[in-house]
């Protein structure tokens, strides 16, 4: 059984127009250890057969980047970075692979977009390396719920633990997104002390395929995955 949908999650190609380009982004998240998490992400661009050669029946590859990144949990610490590139237009073009390595010790909480930018923006470093970056810190913070999810598993237990009255981990969301105003009215129920979250909707349509009912165990009180919390200063 495949782990997730391969399927393509862009509409289908309008039949009248000639396809000039395909970036693709991939990250995937693994529990290396209790306080650790791998983020491995890529980007890859190609262009369309004959494009570029007209005899050319294949697709062509002109970037293609890979990051592992290493962070501590529950900290958010980058504590290890590791670039390649597999291919890339100029000689020289991986010569700045290595200067990734200043990303060790830097957290990806707020505040981490700005520092890559700084760090890496424009003639810094590769922008195709640097954008690959700013997608993958998000999934980290994502997997905050996936890691108690995974201890549970290891553990025995069927399901991982509901959020508790001191439970603030959801202050993370705050500012992240619409949903998630200062002054929205999510962040204005938790502050009054009501404990959990209504259901997310694709855990909701889930539990409704399986036959079971929004109530069914801690997972379904879990606050819903949310976007970055790496903007800011």
């Amino acid at each position: 059984m495949d782990l997730f949908d391969t399927n393509s999650i862009l509409a289908d190609d309008p039949g009248e127009m000639a396809i000039l380009h395909d970036r693709e982004y991939r990250v995937r998240a693994y529990r290396k250890a209790a306080d650790r998490v791998l983020i491995r992400g890529a980007v890859r661009d190609q262009k369309p057969p004959g494009l570029y050669l007209a005899d050319d029946p294949d697709p062509l590859t002109i970037h293609h980047m890979q990051v592992d990144m290493e962070i501590s949990f529950p900290h958010l610490e980058i504590v290890d970075v590791a670039v390649a590139f597999e291919m890339h237009p100029m000689d020289n073009c991986p010569t700045i692979t290595e200067h990734y390595r200043n990303l060790v010790g830097i957290s990806i909480a707020r505040g981490y977009t700005h520092r890559v930018r700084e760090l890496f923006g424009g003639p810094r470093g590769c922008t195709h390396t640097t954008a690959l970056l700013q997608a993958m810190a998000p999934v980290a913070v994502q997997c905050f719920w996936s890691m108690r999810a995974a201890a549970a598993r290891q553990a025995g237990s069927s399901d991982s633990p509901a959020p508790s009255a001191d439970d603030q981990t959801w202050r993370m969301n705050i500012g992240s997104c619409h949903m998630w105003a200062e002054d929205g009215e999510e962040v204005e129920r938790l502050e009054s002390g009501q404990v959990g979250h209504s259901v997310p909707v694709f855990l909701r349509d889930r539990l409704e395929r399986l036959g079971l009912d929004e109530s069914a165990g801690p997972a379904a009180r879990r606050p819903p995955e949310c976007p970055s919390v790496t903007e800011g200063v």
